[in-house]
Order: C-alpha cells, then sequence, then structure tokens
C-alpha cells in the first residue's frame, strides 16, 4: 500500500491522532481570496475608463472650446434678440437678422481692407526701387560707402536664403491652405452653435431646469441672468476701448497723411480689442506697411505710437472702463486675463473677464457682509499714538479736576 500523509501523534490521554488539521489550515491560507479578482478587473476597468476618458476629452477639446465660444457669443447677442422677439418677431428669425447684420458688417470692412491692402501693394511694388534709392542714398550719406542699387538687387535676387525661403514657401502652400480651411470651418461651428444658443434660448433654460429642483432653478435662471448682463457689459467695454483707440490712431495717420486713414483707424480699433494676445501686433503692421509707401520713417513713427499707446491702453485705460463696464477690480481683470490666458491660451484671454465677472457677481450673494468698524485704519489712515496717550492724560486730569 501507499503511504498516507496523515501521521498518528499521542494526545494528552496517550492516544494516536491524526495531524491533517494543520496542513488544511496552511493550503487554506495559500488559497487566493474570493474578492482579489473582483477587484483586479475591477481596477482594471476603472483604469481603462480613465484612460478613455483622457483620450476622449484630448480629441474633443476643440470642439469644446469652440462651444465655449459660442455659449458667450450668444450670451452677447442675446438682448438684442431678446429686444426683437419682445418686439413680435420669431426668435429664430430675429437670432437670424442679428448674425446677417454682423456678417454684412464683417464682410463690409474685410473686403474695403482687401482693396485698399492690394492697392498699397502694388504700389509699394511699383514704388520698390525708389525706395530702395533712398536707403542706399542715405547709406552712403551717413556711413560714406559707395553702395548701389543694382548691386544690392542682383546680390538678393541671387541669395541662398532668397531661393530656400521660396522653396519652403511654395512647400508649405499646402499646409497654409490646409490651416486657412481648418479655420473656416471652426468659424461656422462657432456660428452654428451661437445660432442655436440664442435662437433656443429660453428652450434650453427650461431643458436644463427641468432637472433641478425649485430653489435650483432660480438661481440657474438668476446666474444666466448675471452671465448676459456681464457679457453684454465686457462687449461694450471693448467697443469703447475700439473707439478710442480708432480716433487716437486716426489723428496721427491724418496728421502723417497716410492715405486710407479712416479705414485703418477702424482695423486698429477693432482687430486690436477684439483679437487676444496677437490682436495688438495684427492691428499695427497694417498701418506701418501703409505709412511706409509714404516714408519708411512714418512706419517707425507709427512703431513707436503703438507701442506708447498699448503700455497707456493696458495700464490707464481698461483696467478704469472695465470696472465701470463689468464691474470688476482692475487687478482682478489683469490677473484674470492671465490666468485665462495659461488656461485655455487665446480663447480664455477673449473670455475670461466676462466669466471672472459673473462668477464674482453670482457668489455675491452667499458672501455674508458685516458692517465696517469706525476706524481711521480702514480710511488709509494710521492712529497716532501720541495723540492718543495726550488724550488720555487730558482725560484723567478733567476727572480729577
Amino acid at each position: 500500500m501507499a503511504p498516507t500523509e496523515e501521521t498518528l501523534s499521542p494526545d494528552a490521554d496517550g492516544v494516536p491522532t491524526t495531524a491533517q488539521a494543520p496542513k488544511d489550515a496552511s493550503a487554506q491560507s495559500a488559497r487566493m481570496p474570493r474578492w482579489l479578482p473582483r477587484a483586479m478587473v475591477l481596477a482594471l476597468a476603472l483604469v481603462a475608463c480613465y484612460r478613455l476618458a483622457t483620450w476622449a476629452f484630448d480629441q474633443l477639446t476643440g470642439l469644446l472650446l469652440n462651444v465655449l465660444i459660442a455659449f458667450f457669443l450668444a450670451l452677447a447677442v442675446e438682448p438684442a434678440v431678446d429686444r426683437m422677439a419682445a418686439r413680435g418677431v420669431r426668435r429664430g428669425l430675429a437670432t437670424g437678422l442679428v448674425f446677417l447684420g454682423i456678417l454684412i458688417g464683417a464682410a463690409g470692412f474685410f473686403t474695403l481692407l482687401g482693396s485698399m491692402l492690394a492697392d498699397q501693394i502694388m504700389t509699394m511694388v511699383q514704388d520698390f526701387p525708389k525706395y530702395l534709392d533712398q536707403v542706399v542714398s542715405w547709406v552712403n550719406d551717413t556711413f560714406h560707402t559707395r553702395l548701389s542699387r543694382l548691386e544690392i538687387q542682383d546680390s538678393l535676387l541671387h541669395s541662398d536664403w532668397l531661393q530656400s525661403y521660396v522653396k519652403n514657401s511654395a512647400d508649405n502652400v499646402l499646409d497654409v491652405s490646409t490651416q486657412v480651411l481648418g479655420g473656416l470651418f471652426k468659424l461656422l461651428t462657432v456660428t452654428l452653435f451661437a445660432f442655436y444658443f440664442a435662437a433656443d434660448g429660453p428652450r434650453l433654460r427650461r431643458a436644463l431646469c427641468s432637472v433641478l429642483p425649485p430653489n435650483r432653478q432660480t438661481e440657474v435662471l438668476r446666474a444666466w441672468e448675471i452671465a448676459v448682463a456681464k457679457t453684454g457689459g465686457y462687449i461694450y467695454s471693448r467697443g469703447l476701448m475700439a473707439l478710442i483707440s480708432g480716433a487716437a490712431h486716426y489723428i496721427l495717420l491724418e496728421s502723417l497723411g497716410v492715405p486710407y486713414a479712416p479705414a485703418l483707424a477702424v482695423w486698429v480699433g477693432l482687430i486690436s480689442q477684439f483679437i487676444p494676445t496677437i490682436g495688438t501686433y495684427l492691428a499695427g503692421a497694417l498701418p506701418m506697411l501703409i505709412a511706409f509707401t509714404v516714408n519708411p520713417w512714418y512706419a517707425i513713427w507709427v512703431l513707436v505710437f503703438v507701442v506708447v499707446y498699448q503700455q497707456f491702453e493696458n495700464y490707464l485705460l481698461q483696467p478704469r472702463i472695465t470696472a465701470r463696464t463689468v464691474d470688476i477690480h482692475p487687478a482682478v481683470s489683469f490677473g484674470s486675463v492671465i490666468a485665462g490666458t495659461a488656461l485655455l491660451g487665446a480663447v480664455g484671454a477673449l473670455i475670461a473677464i466676462p466669466a471672472t465677472a459673473t462668477l464674482q457677481a453670482f457668489l455675491g450673494a452667499y458672501i455674508k457682509r458685516y458692517d465696517v468698524t469706525d476706524d481711521p485704519r480702514m480710511h488709509g489712515r494710521t492712529r497716532r499714538r501720541g495723540a492718543s496717550a495726550l488724550a488720555r492724560v487730558r482725560h484723567a486730569l478733567s476727572r480729577r479736576s
């Protein structure tokens, strides 16, 4: 017979017993717990869901940003749509009329600028030899050199960097075309979402409030109303700064004798205010180009004026106007723009101020405020210790007498 694994051991009474029980306990302790496989599967499923959600968010970031821009654009045009709807115009038709007016204005403006820019480029190409002669003459007179325009033109046309630049530009034509088509598609997406948000604003609010209790519905409607008011105030402040900027640049361009001064002033005002981050540089480049056709030194004057006015606007004009129209502290306004740019880039810079103003006004209703004590330090004055000690001495003497 095969030997068994059981062994006999005497108990306290001397009766032999088996030693199987300790072996079964060790086997059970080495066996995997029943909950461990399910926990591992659940952990793997959570990791997979997290990776899938992260991937989906990365893929949809562009769409979410377009929707966010469209939402704030709809808030900006909603007051005009509400006024037209209150007069009996259907909301969809009123929204279409508002967007049609914006489209016609933008198309007319850019058509005028395009024709103006084409004329000036042709003028610059025709007068380029004259400009080059002026530059060469100034260099020869200043530095006592003997440069020739023909030699400079020949060296430029046959230079390696110019040929490589032309070759790279030809190779990048497809990339530029793709970027232009992508930009047009994004503009169409933003416009469609903004149209739907503005036209179906009441329906969207009803759908949102239908899943909330009555007390939450009141808060949502109040937040929506605050957002409309703050966004409208932000658009008004930007329009006012565009008007001031356009007037200032018009005076400069008209005094220098630069052609198309009114159109250039409107260009500078609109582009510098409604295109964040790079709007100032795009706005100043075109007047500099046109001023160069009149006199190369005028372009330098325009550049200096653009830089100086931008500093004046950033540190003095914009904080004061924003504080009055959006009701937000200048420091908070400046910090919100920096934070928005760091988080969302140009989109964050564009919507940072109305979003911060809306959040500040909404949270202000839930912050309990108290009466401020009548202390000189509240008014920016320090308490004079010597004067207070003298007052106490006088008070003590008056009590003794």
